[in-house]
């Protein structure tokens, strides 16, 4: 008998890792919204609103990856390595946290969040975290990896997008920009939402792992 058809016979009854990951999941899609919303919003009170359903949806993911690791910390049996699975989550926790920081950043810096530059990475942020999602979704079809792999791919093609986005706002701030202050309140906050990118191609990279581990 082949080893992942021994490893399936031992599988949690309940899934209750995929259970969380798919929690996890809709807390990366729904803060992601969430930044689209706000930094297309022009109304100062409801960015205020959407700022502290972010925070909340923040501390939501914070609790199922506290789970998570509950749940490795009692279940000798895991869906797949249990490093694998530390990975992910903390992958997937670190989406969440820089989503949420690029607000934080906004609003600590007083930065105007229409901004063109910040529009433009909040569109890639919203795109990349409904396919980091959708990834999460599929997770137990490890098996049929085609559309993960594609979802995949399309994750590492949000990334590049939006590194050539940070590239192009970077150049026009140095070329426009004449107060220093601004320039570097403006740079943090492309860059944090530039590394929140990174995050969904570190989330895409463990998912890929565990595909040729176990598909």
């Amino acid at each position: 008998m082949a080893l992942n058809n021994i490893f399936s016979i031992f599988l949690p009854k309940d899934k209750v890792f995929y259970n969380l990951f798919e929690q996890t999941g809709k807390n990366v899609a729904d803060i992601g919204k969430k930044l689209k919303e706000f930094v297309n919003e022009t109304d100062p009170v409801i960015r205020a609103r959407i700022h502290t359903e972010m925070e909340d949806l923040e501390h939501r993911n914070d609790e199922v990856t506290h789970q998570i690791f509950q749940e490795l910390g009692k279940n000798f049996i895991t869906p797949f390595d249990r490093e694998d699975i530390h990975y992910l989550t903390t992958a997937m926790d670190d989406v969440v946290d820089y989503i949420y920081a690029s607000v934080k950043k906004i609003h600590f810096h007083d930065v105007n969040p229409n901004d063109d530059g910040i529009r433009r990475l909040g569109e890639v942020i919203c795109e990349g975290a409904k396919e980091v999602s959708q990834v999460i979704m599929q997770l137990r079809e490890l098996k049929r990896p085609e559309k993960i792999m594609e979802a995949i791919v399309r994750i590492n093609s949000l990334e590049n997008h939006a590194d050539k986005i940070f590239d192009s706002c970077i150049k026009e701030l140095f070329d426009t920009e004449n107060d220093f202050k601004n320039l570097i309140r403006r740079r943090e906050v492309y860059t944090v939402m530039e590394v929140a990118t990174d995050k969904f191609e570190d989330v895409a990279n463990v998912i890929e792992t565990i595909i040729v581990k176990y598909a």
